[in-house]
């Protein structure tokens, strides 16, 4: 069965450009290449074993000692205890590739012994894509080349020996004497080889380089260790070429293990990377905010003014979804998908996280580009003709509804619009359809959205179903912050939401549309941490947080979802929502009103 291994035994090697899950025993188990999107090369964890890994590790059973990464960098140490000694496997890729002569992945792992020699092994096994195509292999003096047509890897060790693919490969690691192996990857491009003391030294100056990055993030944030993790994270699954971050590396991880919720998130979606931008902002990190604003400019270029739900790295449409039916998926969920249906969706509330997030950049002290200024105009001209209309919602539903969620984004597109357009050239027109529609949606909203009984709004018009995207009220400014009705919305979600201590599912499990159960919510419970810090609630929304902590990773990473029952991470994993989400909580945190002080 694939996914013996729970998904959050994996850690998180990433480039900026493509990211590889690698196990505690040391299997890599997913990378595609050459970019997120791309075909996989490894692909076990959903593919099976025909699909490819690359593990590097004990050749015998071990116990893992420790597990970490090196302190504010994207480098992973795995320490296994074998016999009387110890075995450590150094791992990570090389992100800064700019100006030299290097591949553009290039991923590094040394394997180094302590105490006595230990017994390890290396299974080199690359499959190339949906049909885990076997390579042309050739052997160039000490280096292992396989080849796909267009694309080529090239794996070299020190000291040498020979590797052949799909055959496990035993050797002895002495103490002083460590074994690297560099992995380098090639597409529509000579294949550039790397000696492998030369890539331990690019992987140390990139340790440097990840430590500066870091370094600059503000030291009274609370929870600051678990916001450097995210931050870095989020700046991993950041395509670098273009500033546009993917929900996350990987496709079809379930939510609902043995069922058909699994979907491709290897793409971008606006209002995921929009709560990112935001994020980064809050830190100080203005290039990572303004790369994205960028990409957005040109990647919408072609659809504007209509904003897509979702897009590739490069901008373009997303493929049209298809299902993999020999691929068994983890834990046998099926189907396997690539591609995503979601690309042709109305969704409006994602027009409010980008103008939004443009409205922080601006706040920032970062004035827009006129042509950035003239598509916040169009989207903001999109909101006033049509938030009457129903759509898909943030929750992606198959059949359209008057989310009011959707709506109230609808308006703070429209209010965050007017409030850049103090600084920014506005027609009168312009600025007076606007303030009728932003007024118009929030006499809709107080009216039609909210349900007197239970002193909460709702979900959808009509219906007293709660969600738990409600929870951004705090942060909108339609309403007084801490008013009776954003009170109750917070308690009411807290409470009929509740999957159990901190977790929320993020609307009533089953009420979707789709077969089978989903797990709590990861970002929910974040959002609720935000909106108790916004509202005064500082010591819950403290005590909220660190209850949070403990449901991340060994490795502090986190996924989509979790099971209220098991704990076990559910969903594509590392998701970029749920990291930023975690940033967010902990800077509200921060900014909290200091009369309700709470322990930090």
């Amino acid at each position: 069965m694939t996914g013996e291994r729970p998904i959050s035994d994996y850690g998180l090697l990433g480039d900026t450009r493509t990211a590889a899950l690698v196990a505690s025993d040391g299997a890599m188990d997913w990378l595609c290449v050459p970019r997120f999107d791309g075909e996989p090369l490894f692909g076990r964890l959903v593919g099976g074993p025909d699909a490819g890994t690359f593990r590097i590790g004990p050749a015998r059973s071990a116990t893992v000692l420790e597990r970490r990464y090196r302190p504010h960098t994207a480098t992973l140490e795995t320490t296994w205890a074998v016999g009387g000694g110890r075995l450590c496997l150094t791992e990570a890729m090389v992100a800064e590739v700019s100006g030299r002569l290097l591949p553009t992945t290039l991923v590094v792992r040394r394997l180094s012994a302590e105490g006595a020699a230990v017994d390890a092994v290396v299974e080199f096994d690359p499959r190339l894509g949906v049909r885990h195509r076997r390579p042309r292999v050739q052997h160039r003096r000490q280096t292992l080349v396989c080849e796909w047509g267009a694309l080529a890897v090239a794996l070299d060790s020190t000291p040498s020996f020979r590797i052949e693919p799909g055959r496990p490969t035993p050797l002895t690691v002495r103490p002083g004497r460590p074994v690297t192996l560099v992995l380098a990857v090639a597409h529509r491009e000579p294949i550039v080889h790397v000696e492998p003391t030369a890539a331990w030294d690019l992987l140390v100056a990139d340790e440097a380089r990840w430590r500066a990055w870091t370094a600059e993030i503000d030291e009274r944030v609370p929870f600051r260790e678990h916001v450097v993790r995210s931050l870095l994270t989020m700046r991993l699954l950041t395509y670098s070429p273009s500033g546009a971050p993917v929900a996350a590396p990987t496709t079809s991880l379930p939510e609902d293990p043995g069922g058909v919720r699994n979907w491709d998130y290897r793409y971008v979606w606006p209002r995921d990377a929009s709560i990112g931008v935001s994020a980064f902002l809050s830190v100080g990190k203005a290039d990572e905010a303004q790369g994205f604003l960028a990409w957005l400019l040109h990647a919408s270029r072609l659809q504007r003014p209509r904003l897509p739900a979702l897009l590739t790295l490069h901008g373009r449409r997303v493929p049209a979804e298809r299902e993999l039916p020999s691929w068994p998926g983890y834990l046998d969920s099926r189907p396997v998908r690539v591609g995503n249906a979601a690309a042709g969706q109305h969704q409006l509330d994602g027009y409010g996280w980008v103008i939004d997030a443009a409205w922080a950049f601006a706040q920032a002290g970062h004035r827009l580009h006129a042509e950035t200024w003239r598509a916040v105009r169009g989207f903001a001209d999109v909101v006033s003709r049509c938030w009457p209309e129903p759509d898909a919602g943030i929750w992606e539903v198959r059949e359209p509804a008057q989310h009011v969620h959707s709506k109230l984004m609808g308006w703070l597109a429209l209010d965050r619009a007017l409030a850049i357009a103090d600084t920014h050239p506005l027609p009168d027109g312009q600025r007076r359809r606007w303030q009728r529609s932003r007024d118009a949606i929030a006499a809709e909203v107080r009216t039609r959205g909210f349900d007197p009984t239970t002193g909460s709004y709702v979900r959808t018009y009509g219906s007293r179903d709660l969600d738990a995207a409600l929870l951004v009220l705090p942060l909108l400014g339609i309403d007084r912050t801490g008013s009776p009705r954003i009170r109750g919305t917070i308690d009411a979600i807290g409470d009929r939401l509740s999957a159990g201590g901190p977790l929320l599912y993020r609307y009533p499990p089953g009420r979707d549309g789709l077969p089978g159960t989903e797990g709590a919510f990861l970002p929910c419970s974040f959002w609720l941490v935000q909106a108790l810090a916004r509202t005064g609630r500082r010591r819950e929304a403290v005590e909220l947080f660190e209850a949070m902590v403990d449901h991340a990773s060994p490795l502090g990473l986190y996924a989509e979802e979790v099971d209220p029952a098991t704990g076990a991470h559910l969903g594509n994993y590392p998701q970029t929502l749920t990291h930023a989400a975690l940033v967010q909580a902990a800077l509200a945190i921060r900014d909290a009103p200091v009369g309700d002080p709470g322990p930090v």
